[in-house]
């Protein structure tokens, strides 16, 4: 957990469930008893302090929630039925900042002595920042529609926006100004599933990869996700040299100028404070 005020934990040990789940038709169809061990990660301070259940989240309604979408979903898979259900209560319980979920299935088809099979998962919500940027058509509403299509995503939260701001081009000089902004979200996805999220949102505008550093209808870039650091062949992260970046850290400082680079251990007012004189003296265009 990257926020202390969620290293709190709401335990349910051994929910039993009967329930339809199963690869073989006779599980489907006479059903099995699975268990359900959850640990909910949330600040129970306010709840504590103020003996007030309101201010918590009711772990019976919690458990009947679990209760009823496995009684009232079938799936072949346990791994499904983990994740699926890990999903809905995170959707449904806002209070809850992530979940350590456990299905066991003591009847599993199995023909040898056992105890129990089960899937064990961690699902949370994860803090992210990204970066928007337009220099083609009209920008302001290109990265309008951005944030649209982010808000309509029942998996990304829009928790903050910074101001736009106008800028001189970065690498290739010889092209329009561009609009840059920050945007703060909470999302569900994982950084892939994020990044293939962005390039979809991107490509509804037009956006086409021609030249590097070149003009764009919009460009969406993930700068920070949680303290994660994180190599693949399509994304890195943090976003690769947002330290030398004052179009990037200039709006990320309106939202999060204490937040640390997980590398370097900057915040971001210090990484904006250390940028050489060139680039930021006339850098707004």
């Amino acid at each position: 957990m990257k926020n202390s005020t969620y290293e709190d934990q709401i335990r349910i040990e051994e929910l039993e469930v009967y329930a339809h789940h199963g690869v073989y038709p006779e599980e489907n169809e006479k059903g099995q008893h699975f268990y359900v061990n959850a640990t909910l990660y949330t600040n129970t301070r306010p709840a504590g302090l103020a003996d007030d259940l309101s201010l918590s989240t009711n772990y019976g309604e919690v458990c009947q929630f679990i209760t009823e979408f496995m009684q009232q979903h079938t799936f072949q898979l346990i791994e499904t039925v983990a994740e699926r259900t890990a999903y809905e209560v995170l959707q449904h319980f806002p209070l809850i900042q992530g979940l350590d979920l456990e299905i066991r299935k003591p009847e599993a088809p199995i023909p040898l002595p056992f105890g129990s099979v089960s899937v064990a998962i961690h699902r949370e919500w994860h803090e992210a920042y990204i970066a928007v940027g337009s220099n083609m058509g009209d920008s302001r509403e290109h990265i309008a529609q951005a944030l649209g299509q982010l808000q309509k995503n029942k998996d990304i939260r829009v928790e903050k926006v910074s101001e736009l701001l106008e800028t001189l081009p970065y690498g290739v000089v010889e092209q329009d100004n561009f609009v840059n902004g920050m945007f703060e979200i909470r999302t569900l996805l994982a950084p892939e599933e994020l990044l293939q999220e962005l390039h979809r949102i991107e490509q509804m505008e037009g956006r086409e990869r021609k030249l590097h550093w070149g003009p764009r209808t919009l460009d969406l870039d993930i700068i920070f996700y949680d303290d994660l650091v994180y190599a693949s062949e399509d994304l890195v992260i943090p976003h690769i040299d947002m330290e030398n970046r004052y179009f990037v850290l200039k709006p990320l400082s309106e939202l999060a100028p204490n937040f640390r680079h997980p590398i370097t251990h900057k915040t971001v007012t210090q990484m904006l404070s250390e940028l050489p004189v060139d680039l930021t003296e006339g850098n707004e265009a």
